[in-house]
């Protein structure tokens, strides 16, 4: 440390040539921490930076440094300069712990532990294989504004015809067609219309027959036939007094979304009939890091969590970075 003149003011010559604070963090430290941060839990985190870097880092730093640069960055690119042709649409939502601390001065006590939805979308085009990602702890109506900034981003124009996909929940299907309206057209996922009926199979058929029921039933809905299914269904709908009714819940699920069935004009488009694209962007993009076995999560800091793994996997990382330099 040095001194302009005998009470002047204090340099530190070191610190200036690497940009680093009395007792602060480089830049190039940061995004190690964060790094490591955003995939693994903050003591693990810790160790792997000594492990790589031979350096001791504190886990409250890394747990501060990672939140805050996820507070800071933007989870969505910016609008493609592309317009698509035809947009691969998808949304869906998982469950992560949340912890609320205790009124009193010590925030430990009378916690309250609970489950909060997060919700994830993503828009690609058809032509391409990597898709955009957005998602949210907000409500519904939040997660709607954020489908259709993903939209954007993945090159959606008036002209952009839109395919949606998803598992039918009447939230999703109002708000693809608040967003895309006349553009787009919403398929359930064929796969789950597959589990209700597969779990129907047993009260339709004999034991030993319920996998070629099954099939046929598959086939006939890949043929648009669907009225065929709904027929075959009908005679074995439960009583209303029975507390399982696998065949009610089947008839139920296709003829409340019979419009959402299209299965035969989405494959002459080649367009995808089921939704698996999202449901693997839940374990890789949200579950992986907040889903940790044991943590409980604040949820300003799931928030924060949240748009850092969006962000990344939309390959944001490089140029967040940059423009902290």
């Amino acid at each position: 440390m040095l001194r302009l003149g005998r009470r002047g003011a204090q340099l530190r010559p070191f610190c200036l040539s690497t940009g680093v604070r009395n007792r602060g963090y480089s830049q190039q430290l940061q995004r190690v921490m964060v790094d490591f941060g955003a995939e693994h839990s903050f003591a693990k985190a810790a160790e792997r930076i000594e492990e790589h870097y031979g350096i001791e880092v504190p886990v409250e730093a890394i747990r501060q440094h990672t939140l805050h640069h996820g507070r800071r960055i933007n989870q969505i690119p910016a609008q493609s300069a592309c317009a698509a042709q035809t947009l691969i649409v998808q949304m869906d939502g998982t469950m992560i712990p949340v912890v609320q601390s205790g009124k009193g001065s010590d925030g430990r006590k009378d916690k309250q532990l609970f489950w909060r939805e997060a919700r994830l979308c993503l828009a690609r085009s058809q032509d391409t294989t990597q898709p955009i990602y957005g998602s949210t702890l907000g409500t519904a109506e939040t997660a709607s504004w954020v489908w259709g900034e993903v939209a954007v981003a993945a090159g959606l124009t008036k002209q952009t015809q839109v395919h949606g996909l998803g598992d039918g929940a009447p939230w999703i299907v109002d708000k693809f067609r608040d967003n895309f309206g006349q553009q787009g057209s919403y398929l359930l996922d064929f796969y789950h219309v597959s589990e209700y009926l597969a779990q129907a199979a047993p009260q339709v058929v004999a034991k030993g027959k319920e996998r070629q029921w099954l099939r046929r039933q598959q086939a006939r809905l890949l043929n648009n036939q669907s009225h065929k299914v709904l027929k075959n269904l009908q005679p074995h709908i439960e009583s209303p007094e029975l507390e399982e009714a696998p065949v009610s819940a089947a008839y139920r699920y296709l003829t409340e979304r019979r419009d959402c069935l299209d299965y035969a004009g989405a494959q002459a488009q080649h367009w995808p009939i089921g939704s698996g694209e999202v449901e693997s962007g839940h374990r890789h993009v949200i579950q992986k890091r907040l889903k940790v076995a044991g943590a409980w999560w604040k949820e300003t800091n799931a928030h924060s969590m949240l748009n850092l793994r969006t962000a990344r996997a939309n390959l944001q990382w490089k140029h967040y970075w940059l423009s902290q330099n």
